[in-house]
């Protein structure tokens, strides 16, 4: 009888964690889009362009903090280097830039999917303190995951 008890109440409590702060696979959900317009500024440190548009972003969680990653669609073909640019932490936000060096000769546009390019960064659980949203910015559009 206590045995049955005991493995009752282990199962109700580990599925009532599923849905809470404290399981870390439910850290941040499935991202969102938003169409905006960004206007570069002289002020830029980082020479390289935005890429035209953020077309996906994850956050997994893994033992010591997160890896982000994010797939971006240049233009065209041949875009490198491609890297998250944290440009803004603020309350409970980061923000990111999505940045890529352009092909240095006239290139094809070609499908989708070979214009697709990923970059991705990590951050530890300690510069994941405080975050609730994170956002990754392109020339176009920008994605974001918040925390459940």
């Amino acid at each position: 009888m206590t045995f049955r008890l005991l493995v009752t109440l282990t199962l109700i409590l580990g599925l009532a964690a599923c849905s809470t702060r404290l399981n870390p696979f439910n850290w941040f959900g499935n991202d969102r889009e938003e169409r905006v317009e960004v206007v570069e500024t002289v002020t830029v440190v980082d020479p390289r362009p935005l890429v035209s548009q953020v077309i996906s972003l994850n956050v997994d969680p893994h033992p010591g903090g997160a890896i982000i990653r994010a797939m971006g669609l240049p233009p065209r073909q041949g875009y490198w280097a491609a890297d998250l640019v944290e440009v803004e932490r603020a309350e409970g936000r980061l923000v990111f830039e999505f940045r890529v060096f352009e092909p240095p000769v006239a290139t094809r546009e070609g499908t989708q999917r070979s214009r697709e390019i990923l970059a991705g960064t990590e951050l530890s659980t300690q510069e994941l303190d405080g975050v609730r949203t994170i956002v990754v910015q392109a020339q176009s559009n920008r994605r974001s995951v918040s925390r459940r």
